[in-house]
């Protein structure tokens, strides 16, 4: 039986995934949760196989958990079940440690798939993704915008998009806030704009 943790701030979601694998004889869900931080109590208490988060999470978002889990959980698989462009964080997340992504449009079959594929080892990617990959490919304009940034100044720009302030995004990173705003001078050369307002604009389009 596969152990599956449900990370996700929308009820709906988290019910609904819980009733998707009540009946099943492969998969179980044996908690389900609203924020990032709750993962690592959760943990300290049961044991689990795969966790299926979104990255936009109250506390502690889906990347940053994503590293820490990594580093203290090593053997626990990571999904991330996003309704964010696979083309804009599919690709970071892979390399930032996830074993598969999926994003919420997918039906339901592609989600049991993407489950067994990572529990047996595997890491699962969208045929768009495995040719992003491997071939660089640039056919998606959206984003191909954003495959110049590292994981972390995604993360920073996820964190300015929903408007935290430079000291909020150095607590939550657990990084000071001169390297904050290093990655926001960054962020505005790689995005090709020369102010805070027109760097947020940009992050704001990672919420279409």
């Amino acid at each position: 039986m596969i152990k599956l943790l449900v990370v996700d701030h929308h009820p709906i979601i988290r019910k609904g995934l819980e009733l998707l694998f009540v009946t099943s004889s492969t998969e179980q869900v044996v908690g389900s949760l609203d924020n990032g931080e709750a993962i690592f109590d959760f943990l300290r208490r049961e044991s689990v196989d795969i966790i299926l988060t979104e990255i936009d999470l109250p506390k502690l978002n889906g990347i940053t958990a994503l590293r820490r889990l990594k580093s203290e959980y090593p053997n626990i698989k990571v999904i991330m079940f996003s309704m964010h462009p696979e083309a804009v964080y599919g690709i970071s997340v892979i390399k930032a440690g996830a074993s598969g992504y999926v994003c919420k449009t997918a039906n339901i079959f592609t989600l049991k798939e993407a489950i067994s594929k990572v529990a047996n080892g595997g890491t699962y990617l969208s045929n768009d993704l495995s040719q992003s990959m491997l071939y660089g490919s640039r056919s998606n304009r959206t984003g191909s915008s954003y495959k110049k940034l590292s994981t972390r100044e995604l993360e920073v720009l996820k964190l300015l998009s929903i408007g935290k302030k430079n000291k909020d995004i150095a607590q939550e990173l657990t990084i000071n806030e001169k390297t904050v705003s290093t990655y926001k001078t960054r962020l505005m050369k790689k995005l090709n704009v020369s102010n805070i307002v027109d760097l947020i604009t940009q992050a704001k389009l990672l919420e279409l």
